[in-house]
């Protein structure tokens, strides 16, 4: 499917800067009318073939230019339950990143140059978002020691203490990405996600970029979701035990109970950037603006920066010579 303007027949697409669909035609908003083909493997608009990835929900012809949707791959068991439209655009995201590495002298110049930006593109990544219940039983014994000085004497006053925790903690949509292209220690790093904002699925939400379906299913990714609640509910029982000058533990459990798992499209923008052979990742977390990535360092840059010091060292010194010489 595709959704077509019906003012002016172009492809309509969603917008973030203006929250709402918008035909960059002709500037019409909320204008859309769902086209379905026959075939997914062309384009509905101008018939030419489309290539599409095994896990893509959506694709960009290459001829006209035109989104598509791939109705199969958002139905049935691939339909998302949720999805977190994109907040801002691809012009917000390259001024954000410029803002990020302007201070960085070294990076090339061709860096987020006119000519590379046609590698950012906006994806909607599949993740899943799992629910846990956790029940932690703790038991130790703590030391609070206080000291104070009276005339000549410091005195020592240790108090022992029988810890005991028992917490129940609530994990709500814990997020593991379902796609093997996006590496998971770069997803990970896309968090926090305004979760508050999620919607229910609308096939609109697609046009105009880049989607996939699952690539691995829940059960599949369940020990990453568990790490993680596992890792948050150590900091929480933790903290609840602060305070005391020394602590031996004599006790532990960390049971949990999955309380189920929710399949959601979450935002990323991806830039690809291509130096020397090399080719730099860069994230840009579609609502919030958060960025993950490392600039490459241009050798050109380095030693033009080296030799403007080095000159400006030797003028420097040429003069106090010559000042000395004066006095």
């Amino acid at each position: 499917m595709l959704f077509r303007c019906r003012n002016c027949g172009g492809n309509v697409v969603y917008s973030p800067e203006h929250n709402k669909m918008f035909c960059p035609h002709c500037d019409g908003t909320d204008s859309e009318e769902k086209a379905v083909g026959t075939a997914e493997e062309e384009c509905i608009n101008c018939g030419a073939p489309l290539e599409i990835g095994k896990y893509n929900s959506t694709c960009k012809c290459e001829y006209c230019g035109s989104y598509m949707i791939l109705d199969g791959r958002v139905d049935g068991a691939y339909r998302p339950r949720l999805i977190l439209p994109f907040k801002i655009g691809k012009g917000h995201v390259v001024e954000r990143m410029r803002q990020e590495f302007r201070s960085r002298i070294f990076t090339p110049d061709s860096f987020l140059s006119e000519a590379t930006l046609e590698e950012m593109k906006g994806i909607y990544v599949p993740f899943w978002l799992y629910d846990y219940e956790a029940k932690c039983d703790y038991a130790g014994k703590g030391t609070k020691i206080r000291v104070w000085v009276s005339g000549d004497t410091e005195y020592t006053e240790t108090s022992y203490y029988h810890v005991e925790r028992n917490m129940d903690i609530d994990f709500s949509r814990i997020p593991v990405d379902a796609s093997i292209e996006m590496a998971d220690d770069k997803m990970d790093l896309m968090e926090p996600f305004g979760y508050e904002q999620l919607e229910g699925f609308r096939e609109e939400y697609l046009s105009g970029f880049y989607g996939e379906i699952y690539n691995l299913d829940a059960g599949e990714l369940e020990k990453r979701a568990e790490g993680k609640a596992a890792e948050a509910a150590e900091v929480l029982l933790g903290r609840s035990v602060a305070g005391y000058a020394t602590l031996t533990q004599e006790r532990k459990n960390i049971d949990f109970r999955q309380g189920g798992a929710c399949y959601a499209l979450l935002p990323v923008w991806r830039y690809l950037y291509k130096y020397k052979d090399t080719v730099y990742e860069f994230y840009v977390n579609g609502q919030t603006g958060k960025i993950v990535g490392e600039t490459p360092v241009s050798r050109k840059k380095v030693l033009a920066y080296g030799g403007t010091v080095f000159g400006l060292f030797w003028m420097a010194l040429f003069f106090l010579l010559h000042i000395v010489e004066l006095v």
